[in-house]
C-alpha cells in the first residue's frame, strides 16, 4: 500500500504517469473507496459544506471521470482506461486528504483566509495532475491534457452551479 501512495505522490508531482499504476480492478475499487472517504472527510470537516454538497460533488466527480474515460476510449487507448481511472481517483483522494490535513492543522496557526487559500491551491493542483494523467494515457503532449482537464473542470463548475444554485437574498 505504501508503494501505491509513493506512486500517487510521484504522479501528483508529475514525475510518473498512469502506466505506473498496476492494472487491477481491486486496486481501482480500493482507490475509489479512498476517494469517497476523502470527499466525505472534507465535507464533515468543512463547516460550509453539508451532505448535499457531498452528493453533488461526488456526482460531478463521476461525470468528470466519464468525460476522461470517453477521451481515453475515443483516442483508441481503451487498454489504459483502468489504470487512468485509478490514477485520477487516487490522486484526487490524496489531494483531498492533503487539503483536509491543511484545513485541520493550519487553521489554528494561520488565518482562515490563508488556510482557505492553501486548501484551494491544493485542490486546483488537480487540474495539471489530471491533465498530465490524460496526456500520458492517450500519448499526447502535456498541453493537450491541460486543455482537456481545464475543459472538464469548467464543465464540473457549470454542472455544480446548476445543481446547487446560490440562493438569492431578498433586499
Amino acid at each position: 500500500m505504501l508503494a501505491l501512495f509513493a506512486t500517487l505522490f510521484d504522479i501528483i508531482r508529475l514525475r510518473k504517469g498512469p502506466v505506473a499504476i498496476p492494472y487491477s480492478w481491486l486496486l481501482c475499487l480500493i482507490v475509489m473507496t479512498l476517494w469517497l472517504f476523502a470527499g466525505l472527510g472534507l465535507t464533515v470537516m468543512t463547516d460550509e459544506l453539508d451532505d448535499r454538497d457531498f452528493l453533488i460533488g461526488t456526482f460531478t466527480g463521476v461525470v468528470a471521470l466519464a468525460c476522461y474515460a470517453s477521451i481515453v476510449v475515443m483516442s483508441g487507448f481503451t487498454p489504459r482506461l483502468l489504470q487512468t481511472m485509478t490514477a485520477i481517483l487516487g490522486c484526487g483522494a490524496v489531494l483531498s486528504f492533503l487539503s483536509l490535513a491543511a484545513n485541520v492543522f493550519l487553521t489554528p496557526f494561520l488565518s482562515e483566509n490563508i488556510t482557505s487559500l492553501i486548501v484551494t491551491l491544493i485542490l486546483l493542483w488537480s487540474i495539471p495532475v489530471e491533465g498530465h494523467i490524460i496526456a500520458l494515457a492517450v500519448g499526447r503532449h502535456w498541453y493537450v491534457g491541460i486543455v482537456a482537464a481545464m475543459s472538464v473542470f469548467i464543465f464540473q463548475l457549470f454542472l455544480y452551479s446548476l445543481l446547487n444554485p446560490v440562493a438569492e437574498t431578498v433586499a
